[in-house]
C-alpha cells in the first residue's frame, strides 16, 4: 500500500498525455492534475485522458477540476450547465429549505458527473462572501451572509459527500472584501483581524465544523495578520486555521503562477514556501517552466503528503458507472430543473422534490 505521494499538483498542455508528460507524472514529488478547458473535448475523451493518466505509474495521482458553475466550469459540453452558486443564495432569502435542497441536489450531480468521467475531486465550493466588492468573486459566492453560506455550502458538500466527491472549501480566510482579482494582481485587506473574524471567517470556521475536506488558501495580504499572502503565511495557515479553527484536513494552496503568489521570480522559492507556511499540496498552473524548475529542485526530495490527508481526497467510484447516472430519476429532475434556469425561467418557480 502506498503511504506517500508528492505535494505538486501540475496541469497537461492538451487532451492527452504527451511523452514528456509521462515523464512529469512519473516524477515522485507530482501527487495529482488538474484539469482544465484545454484538456477537455468530450466525455469519451476526458473518461479516456483520466484513464491513461492514471495509467502512467503504479503510485495514485488525484485527478481535480474547477467545476463550482457560472463562469468557473472547465467541463461544459456534455455536461450538465451549473448555475452562478448566488443562485442558491437568492433562492435562500425567500425559501431556506428550498435552497439547501437545491444545493445538496446540486452537488450530488456535479460530483457524480465528474466521478462517471474518472476525475477524483472538483475544487468546490466557494465560501467567500459576495459583498459586491470582488471583480474574480461576485456571483460564484453564495450569499453576503456568512451564516446563509454555511447553510447552502454544507447542503452543497452533503450531496457532494453523498456521490463518493470530497470537497475544498475557497479561498481562506475570505477574497470577498478586495477589488483586485488576485490573478493578475496583488490584492491587500487592510481590515483588522477582528473584522475579518466577524465576518469572512465566520463561513469557514462554520464549515470546519461541517467537516469539509480541504479549504484553499488565497493569495491576499492581510498586513494586519501578516506581510505575507495567505498561501505563504504561517500566521494564517498554521496559527489560524490549524489551531484557532482546528482545521485537520487538506490545505491547497491558489495556483501559485497567479501574480498574487509572486513572492519571487524563482518558481521552486514560491512552492517551498507555500509547502513551509502549511500548504499539503502546491498548484503549480499553466507554466510547463516552472513546474520542470521546481522537479530539477533537490530541495523538494522529501516533500510528500501522507495517506492521512490525500487518501480522503480520491473519488469513491463504487457507486458510478459510465452514462448510468443518465438513468437515475435523481439526476433527470435536477438536470431538467437546471436546463429551465439556463433558459433564463426562474429557478425558485419550479417545484422542489
Amino acid at each position: 500500500m502506498i503511504d506517500k505521494i508528492g505535494s505538486l499538483i501540475i496541469d497537461l498542455e492538451s487532451m492527452t498525455v504527451s511523452a514528456e508528460e509521462r515523464e512529469l507524472l512519473n516524477h515522485p514529488l507530482v501527487g495529482g492534475v488538474i484539469l482544465f478547458a484545454k484538456n477537455y473535448e468530450s466525455r469519451e475523451q476526458l473518461t479516456q485522458l483520466s484513464t491513461q493518466i492514471k495509467s502512467t505509474r503504479c503510485n495514485p495521482l488525484i485527478l481535480m477540476v474547477d467545476q463550482e458553475g457560472g463562469r468557473v466550469q472547465r467541463f461544459i459540453h456534455e455536461f450538465t450547465r451549473l448555475p452562478y452558486m448566488a443562485e442558491f443564495g437568492k433562492i435562500y432569502d425567500k425559501d431556506p429549505d428550498a435552497a439547501c435542497h437545491l444545493a445538496q441536489e446540486c452537488g450530488w450531480l456535479m460530483a457524480t458527473e465528474l466521478l462517471a468521467a474518472g476525475i477524483d475531486l472538483s475544487l468546490a465550493p466557494v465560501l467567500d462572501l459576495n459583498k459586491g466588492i470582488s471583480s474574480i468573486i461576485g456571483q460564484r459566492a453564495f450569499h453576503s451572509n456568512p451564516q446563509h453560506v454555511i447553510q447552502i455550502a454544507s447542503a452543497f458538500i452533503r450531496g457532494m459527500r453523498e456521490a463518493g466527491m470530497a470537497s475544498t472549501g475557497k479561498h481562506f480566510p475570505g477574497h470577498g472584501s478586495v477589488q483586485l482579482d488576485s490573478h493578475i494582481a496583488n490584492p491587500i485587506d487592510e481590515r483588522s483581524i477582528q473584522e475579518i473574524e466577524r465576518e469572512d471567517m465566520v463561513a469557514f470556521a462554520g464549515m470546519v465544523n461541517a467537516g469539509i475536506s480541504a479549504i484553499m488558501a488565497a493569495h491576499i495580504v492581510f498586513p494586519k495578520g501578516d506581510t505575507l499572502p495567505v498561501g505563504y503565511s504561517h500566521y494564517w495557515l498554521k496559527d489560524v486555521l490549524r489551531d484557532g479553527l482546528g482545521f485537520n484536513g487538506v490545505i491547497f494552496s491558489d495556483d501559485l503562477s497567479m501574480e498574487g503568489a509572486n513572492i519571487s521570480s524563482h518558481f521552486s522559492d514560491r512552492v517551498l514556501a507555500a509547502r513551509e507556511a502549511g500548504c499539503d499540496f502546491a498548484l503549480l498552473c499553466n507554466n510547463r517552466a516552472g513546474v520542470i524548475q521546481v522537479l530539477d529542485d533537490s530541495r523538494f526530495a522529501s516533500h510528500w503528503v501522507n495517506r492521512e490527508k490525500w487518501g480522503v481526497l480520491q473519488g469513491n467510484f463504487a457507486h458510478v458507472r459510465k452514462q448510468a447516472y443518465q438513468e437515475n430519476p435523481r439526476w433527470r429532475e435536477m438536470h431538467h430543473l437546471l436546463e429551465k434556469m439556463n433558459t433564463g425561467e426562474p429557478f425558485h418557480e419550479h417545484p422542489i422534490a
